[in-house]
């Protein structure tokens, strides 16, 4: 999650905020068998011509944007879909993955598979060693400085000379050991640097304290909970990825299901699903990641909007895969798209902030 600059947004979002001859027309979101409320957009009284020049432009021109979605108020009130994708298709979430594993970690906290999260990482990954060095620093790792990103090994995902980045740790045969036996640069949880290995370890070591894989895991205390059944797992690697370091392909509204799960703290159509305690925790900022605020997994994304500063809590993706959350207004926007290792990826914020805020911050 790069900072995106001013003349970036201006680029890629000055047509869309320009008049064009109208072409798109609105429907409101089916009502499918998954739980998700709806709604018409004309429901909650706002102006939305800006949302129409939105999507007439996005109709039109060229883009990578693959699809949004707009929850407000507990009901879907925008789904459209681009580039040939669909409400049923799975999509590669990338690092949004990353988000999910920490409500994982909550649950499997709650369910007393782990004890805590100041646990070092060593008393659950038993099946892995790291006696290739004799830094003693490393036994001070725990299970929070994974979540936050300040483990102190050399992984650095977006320093290409760091041993640790993640494609030339996919080109390892024990992904698990070789993180492992990285050097440490840094006191455990004195610098968070992002490192997509990290949360492979956190999946690996739910896995071992609970006796499943991760993805049986996910599925029996978070998606079959929130009616999520067209998933799968896998990687962009050729190679034969270990079951913790796959990441999710999961579609739109099932997307928006996560969003409304951290939205109500942790409960879903009145079933507790994770405690409140650990979603308060895991999207409260605990450190910094080049300058942004970054919890367990989860960003702190700041817009400004009527001349004040509204914070998101923010679940993002290479390519642009977004889970956008403002709880203060009851609001949830969703983007998938396949800007990969563009910044064109960033358009989304340019969108929530000259779109969806103007229409939608001042209604109740």
């Amino acid at each position: 999650m790069k900072p995106l600059t001013l003349l970036i947004v201006l680029t890629l979002f000055s047509h869309i905020i320009a008049h064009t001859q109208s072409t798109y027309r609105y429907a409101q979101p089916k009502t499918l068998k998954d739980n998700l409320q709806t709604n018409h957009l004309k429901s909650i009284h706002a102006d939305t011509t800006l949302v129409y020049r939105l999507f007439n432009q996005l109709q039109t021109k060229e883009n990578n944007i693959h699809s949004i979605l707009l929850v407000k108020n507990d009901a879907l009130i925008i789904e459209e879909y681009f580039n040939g994708h669909s409400n049923h298709t799975p999509h590669d979430l990338r690092s949004t993955s990353k988000s999910i594993r920490s409500i994982l970690m909550g649950i499997a906290i709650d369910k007393g598979y782990i004890a805590n999260v100041n646990d070092p990482i060593f008393k659950y990954l038993k099946n892995s060693t790291s006696n290739k060095t004799i830094d003693k620093r490393k036994a001070k790792i725990t299970i929070k400085h994974l979540l936050t990103m300040s483990s102190g090994l050399d992984c650095n995902d977006w320093d290409k000379k760091s041993k640790g980045q993640e494609d030339k740790v996919y080109k390892k045969k024990d992904w698990l050991q070789y993180t492992l036996d990285l050097p440490m640069i840094n006191e455990p949880g004195e610098v968070s640097n992002y490192c997509s290995m990290g949360t492979v370890l956190i999946a690996e070591i739910i896995s071992q304290a609970s006796g499943m894989t991760i993805q049986e895991f996910a599925q029996q205390h978070l998606f079959a909970p929130l009616g999520i059944s067209n998933i799968n797992w896998g990687h962009t690697s050729n190679k034969n990825v270990i079951a913790s370091g796959k990441r999710l392909y999961m579609t739109s509204r099932d997307m928006a299901k996560i969003g409304i799960l951290i939205l109500h703290k942790g409960i879903w159509n009145e079933k507790r699903i994770v405690s409140e305690t650990w979603i308060e925790d895991a999207t409260t900022p605990k450190t910094k990641i080049t300058g942004i605020d970054y919890g367990y997994l989860w960003w702190n994304i700041p817009f400004q909007t009527n001349n004040h500063i509204l914070t998101s809590k923010v679940a993002t993706g290479n390519g642009g895969q977004y889970i956008m959350i403002f709880p203060t207004l009851d609001m949830i926007a969703i983007f998938t798209g396949g800007a990969y290792n563009s910044q064109e990826d960033k358009l989304p914020f340019a969108i929530v902030k000259d779109i969806f805020l103007p229409v939608f911050s001042n209604l109740k």
